[in-house]
């Protein structure tokens, strides 16, 4: 097939504005995730709340991973070593992310974990530089460096109100760093992955690998009772399908299926949406009043967010 040359201006605005209402997508449904965690804290202890939806999640991806079999039958299976890599993805990724943000946030305060999760970005370029070789270019420190100043400005109030410097609550800060870096190394492990496997193998692969590992510790940690579940309300029905349809399913493949196009450096400048719809949700479903300098750093965010969609030379 003959080469058409570099992809025409419009083509590429175009694909930029798609990757980013995408990254917008996932970054809303991440964004709810507290709402969801609050609507079952009465029913389910936290380990229970991280990791049944999860349960389910893995579940309801089987039946797409049995398609993908189907449409491509002389694909194999994973052997020894690439299971290997997928339990890497999932015990030093998704484990580590979710134990360390629950049990941080447990021993220390929702403000805290508020305010480090800035850094899942940033660790998150680090790690795309060193193990994937990804150029922390001018323009991507520059879009990194404008929305952590968004965010900042979004978090006053978090800010404020932290104690991150306070011993009682070191052992969950410290906690929730993990978290953090687990989140991170997951995304950039994940994108090294992609390069050979599809999303939803992926995501499969390292979930089977992750729930299986943390089975044992709900079992032992959390003894499940049943009973619990008479007890949901509609909300709390609504949030556990939140967290295991939208929350662990679907946002995770429309970020891994940007994530196979371009940068991690650049997808992650996306997560700080996260807080900027965390604010708007508040604003819209309690009634919380955004203040100016809350519109004035979403403002900032969305600026960021969109620069680096647009003007960065890998999208």
């Amino acid at each position: 097939m003959a080469d058409d040359g570099p992809t025409p201006p419009v083509d590429r605005r175009a694909r930029g504005f798609w990757f980013l209402l995408l990254l917008a997508l996932a970054s809303l449904m991440w964004s709810a995730q507290g709402t969801a965690v609050k609507f079952l804290e009465p029913h389910l202890g936290p380990i229970a709340i991280t990791f049944l939806p999860f349960y389910v999640a893995t579940a309801i991806l089987l039946p797409l991973l049995l398609l993908l079999r189907r449409r491509d039958p002389a694909a194999g299976w994973p052997t020894l070593g690439q299971w290997r890599q997928f339990a890497i993805a999932g015990i030093a990724g998704q484990v580590l992310a979710q134990l360390g943000m629950t049990w941080g946030i447990v021993k220390s305060q929702a403000s805290n974990g508020a305010v480090l999760n800035l850094m899942i970005p940033v660790i998150s370029a680090v790690l795309a530089s060193l193990l994937l070789g990804e150029r922390l270019s001018r323009l991507r420190v520059l879009c990194l460096g404008i929305g952590l100043v968004g965010v900042l400005l979004m978090s006053v109030k978090d800010l404020r109100q932290s104690q991150l410097f306070e011993q009682s609550y070191l052992v969950g800060n410290l906690l929730i760093l993990v978290g953090c870096f687990g989140s991170s190394f997951y995304n950039v492990y994940c994108k090294g992955l992609l390069a050979r496997f599809h999303e939803v193998e992926i995501l499969i692969y390292s979930y089977v690998t992750a729930s299986a590992a943390t089975v044992p510790l709900l079992v032992w940690a959390e003894p499940l009772d049943l009973s619990a579940f008479a007890y949901f309300d509609w909300r709390a029905w609504v949030a556990f399908a939140f967290l295991a349809v939208f929350m662990y399913t679907v946002s995770m493949l429309l970020f891994f299926y940007v994530l196979e196009h371009i940068p991690v450096t650049v997808a992650s400048a996306s997560l700080y949406l996260v807080p900027l719809f965390g604010v708007l949700l508040a604003a819209a479903l309690l009634g919380e009043r955004m203040g100016t300098t809350a519109v004035i750093g979403g403002a900032i965010v969305l600026v960021s967010t969109v620069l680096v969609m647009r003007y960065d030379s890998a999208v």
